[in-house]
């Protein structure tokens, strides 16, 4: 199997090619979504975010007030460094568990394991392949307003907060650029797609 890691800024469009390797027939974990079960009540990496960040990032029912934890860690490097030292690892102990069902389920498969941290956590060294996806910054910024209806200055200061696009792409193996749109970013992903099988067949196994 093949395990490969996708990354890139926000709203920068991986979610997009994300969604075009899965329809290809690639196996797809999101770490957002990993992070978000982590955050349910009853879970023990909620419990230790709302001791580090008070009761003011736990709505009534329990769950964790993601805009409310948001505003805090993106306002604050210290604090967003404190948060990911509490959920990172328990996120990555729970990717490396579905990467091997994977592997034994489908050997000669490609599993997928979408994260916009990946480089800056340490993870992609977990992958064998790593695309970056990327996109003009005015683009990155235009899409991030049109998308959470926020303001440029806001926008603009949640995109500083990350890595810099050309930074995070030297980690590449393949790099996708949605600058085209649609229809070009799929026809990108689908040759890379079809690269990646064919290493995949190559290594039908994961090294222990």
């Amino acid at each position: 199997m093949l395990a490969v890691g996708l990354t890139g800024n926000i709203a920068c469009g991986k979610s997009f090619v994300a969604s075009v390797l899965r329809d290809l027939g690639s196996r797809l974990l999101d770490a957002d979504s990993v992070a978000h079960d982590l955050l349910r009540p009853g879970e023990a990496t909620r419990d230790r975010v709302v001791e580090a960040f008070g009761g003011q990032v736990a709505l009534e029912d329990g769950t964790i007030d993601r805009r409310a934890l948001g505003a805090l860690v993106f306002a604050d490097p210290a604090k967003r460094d404190l948060l990911n030292s509490i959920v990172h690892p328990e996120v990555r102990r729970r990717i490396e568990a579905w990467l091997a069902e994977s592997a034994a389920s489908e050997p000669a498969g490609i599993a997928v394991v979408q994260a916009a941290l990946m480089v800056e956590s340490g993870s992609y060294r977990l992958y064998d392949r790593i695309i970056v996806v990327t996109c003009p910054p005015e683009m990155q910024l235009a899409r991030l307003v049109s998308r959470d209806g926020s303001s440029k200055e806001h926008a603009r200061t949640r995109i500083l907060s990350q890595m810099p696009q050309e930074e995070k792409a030297r980690y590449a193996h393949y790099r996708i650029d949605t600058a085209g749109g649609f229809d070009a970013t799929r026809d990108q992903t689908v040759r890379i797609y079809r690269r990646l099988l064919e290493e995949a067949k190559l290594r039908p196994t994961r090294p222990a």
